[in-house]
C-alpha cells in the first residue's frame, strides 16, 4: 500500500471540524515510562475544536486496571477502546513467552474489532509509540483501513538492536514524529526520508514541578543539614544514564567541597547495576556521601533538596528528566551530546561536557556546587527556558499541526520504489 498523498482515499471533513485521531498504546506494567506519559499530556492538553481524542489501550491485567487505563482515566473528553495484543514478552522467561506467543490468537480479534472501529468512527489518523508491538499493530490497522499511521519515535535509530517488527512499522509507516533534532538525524542517517519526518519537541507540565514549601522534608529524612551541598540524579538504573561515572566525579569533588551528597533516586533496570553502584561507592570511600534512594513517589521533593541536577547520560534522546530539573530552577551537568543540547544550553542553563571526559565533568560539578551565584543564575535562565519553549501546551499544539497536515495528505513524499 503507497503512502498517504499518493492515492489512499481521504475521508471528507467540513471545514474546521476536528481531526480524529487515534491513540495506541497496549502497555500493560509499569513503569510506564517517558513515551505514555508525553502521549497522555498531548491528549490532555491537545485543544479540542481541533482534535477529537480517542484512545485505545488494554484495560486490565492480572484483574486489575492497567497503568495506562489509570492514567487515560484522568484525562477529560476522551473515547477510550478496548484493546488485546497479547502478553508483554520482554523481560519474561521462555516459558512465559511461549504462553504469550498464544495469547495473540486473541490479538488477532482485537485488531480486526479495532479496525472496525477505525471505520465507525471515521478516525483520520492512528498514533502510536515506538515499541515493537505496538507500532507493528498500528501499521496494519492503517493498511487494513487505509487510514495514515504515525509512529512517534523516542529513540535514536538503531538498527543494531531494534526489533525486526519495529524497523518495518517505522519503514511502512506513514508518517514520523521525532522528539528531538538528534532522532531526526539518526532517522534520516538511516535512509528514512526527511519529507516523512516531523519534529516535536517533548515538553513538560511545570505546573507540577514546583518546590515543596520550606523544601527541608527530604534532607531531614536522610539526615543532610541545610548547608550540606546536594547532588541528585533521577533516572532508570543502567549504565547508559552514566550514574557510575557521576559517582566517581563526586568522588573527585571532595578535593573542594569534601561534604558534597549525592542523591541517587531511580529503579533498577539493568541486573546487577545496583550491586556494581555499592561496589563502586565502597571502592571510593563514598559510604554516606552518594545514597542510592530506589524509586521515589516524592521525586519533586527529592530533587528540590539538592543544589544541582546532574545525569551524565549518553546519547540521551532528549530528556524529560532535565526539564524537570530546569522547571525547580536546578542548574543542570550533563553531556554534550544526543539531544541533550537540545534541552539544556551550555553556559545558560546548565554545563555540559564531551562525553568521556571525567575530568570537564567533575571540573562541571565542583564549579557550579562553590559558586552559589553561578547556580542560581543558570537555575533562573533553565526555569524560563522551560516556560517559554518546553511546555506540554507546546507540545500538543506542534501534535494537532502534524495530525492536520497529515489527515489533509499535506505531507510525506512520495512511495518508495
Amino acid at each position: 500500500m503507497g503512502r498517504v498523498g499518493d492515492g489512499k482515499p481521504r475521508r471528507d471533513r467540513a471545514a474546521g471540524e476536528a481531526v480524529r485521531v487515534l491513540f495506541v498504546n497496549a502497555k500493560q506494567r509499569p513503569p510506564l515510562g517517558a513515551d505514555t506519559w508525553v502521549h497522555a499530556e498531548i491528549m490532555r492538553r491537545i485543544d479540542r475544536e481541533r482534535v477529537e481524542v480517542h484512545a485505545a489501550c488494554v484495560l486490565e491485567s492480572g484483574g486489575e486496571p492497567t497503568p495506562t487505563l489509570r492514567l487515560l482515566r484522568e484525562i477529560p473528553d476522551i473515547a477510550i477502546r478496548p484493546i488485546n495484543l497479547g502478553r508483554e514478552l520482554s523481560g519474561e522467561t521462555r516459558l512465559s513467552k511461549v504462553f504469550g506467543v498464544l495469547s495473540l490468537v486473541p490479538a488477532l480479534a482485537s485488531l480486526v474489532r479495532l479496525a472496525l472501529y477505525v471505520r465507525r468512527q471515521r478516525i483520520e489518523v492512528i498514533h502510536t509509540a515506538d515499541r515493537p508491538r505496538d507500532a507493528a499493530a498500528s501499521v496494519v490497522i492503517g493498511k487494513l483501513t487505509r487510514t495514515p499511521v504515525l509512529v512517534h519515535v523516542h529513540v535514536g535509530y538503531d538498527a543494531r538492536w531494534m526489533r525486526g517488527m519495529l524497523r518495518w512499522a517505522i519503514r511502512e509507516a506513514d508518517g514520523l514524529i521525532s522528539i528531538s533534532e538528534f532522532v531526526t538525524e539518526t532517522l534520516i542517517s538511516n535512509g528514512h526520508d526527511a519529507d516523512r519526518i516531523h519534529l516535536v519537541l517533548n515538553g513538560i507540565d511545570e505546573s507540577r514541578w514546583v518546590p515543596p514549601a520550606g523544601g527541608s522534608g527530604v534532607r531531614a529524612e536522610l539526615g543532610i543539614g541545610p548547608d550540606v551541598p546536594v547532588v541528585v540524579t533521577a533516572c532508570r538504573l543502567f549504565r547508559a544514564k552514566g550514574v557510575a561515572e557521576l559517582v566517581r566525579a563526586v568522588g573527585e569533588v571532595r578535593d573542594l567541597v569534601p561534604d558534597v551528597t549525592l542523591l541517587v533516586a531511580g529503579r533498577e533496570m539493568e541486573h546487577g547495576f545496583v550491586d556494581e553502584l555499592h561496589h563502586l561507592i565502597g571502592q571510593l570511600g563514598l559510604h554516606g556521601q552518594v545514597l542510592l534512594l530506589g524509586r521515589r513517589d516524592d521525586i519533586v521533593d527529592v530533587m528540590a533538596a539538592a543544589d544541582v541536577f546532574a545525569m551524565p547520560s549518553y546519547q540521551e534522546p532528549f530528556g524529560l528528566v532535565y526539564a524537570e530539573a530546569m522547571a525547580l530552577g536546578l542548574p543542570v551537568v550533563a553531556l554534550d551530546n544526543g539531544g541533550t543540547p537540545e534541552v539544556v544550553r551550555h553556559g545558560l542553563d546548565g554545563l555540559l561536557s564531551p562525553a568521556g571526559d571525567a575530568g570537564a565533568l567533575a571540573e562541571h560539578l565542583r564549579r557550579l556546587l562553590v559558586d552559589p551565584d553561578l547556580r542560581h543564575r543558570l537555575g533562573e535562565r533553565g526555569r524560563q527556558h522551560v516556560r517559554e519553549q518546553l511546555t506540554s501546551d507546546r507540545m500538543a499544539a506542534d501534535a494537532a499541526d502534524v495530525f492536520e497536515r497529515v489527515a489533509s495528505g499535506r505531507h510525506l513524499a512520495p512511495a518508495e520504489a
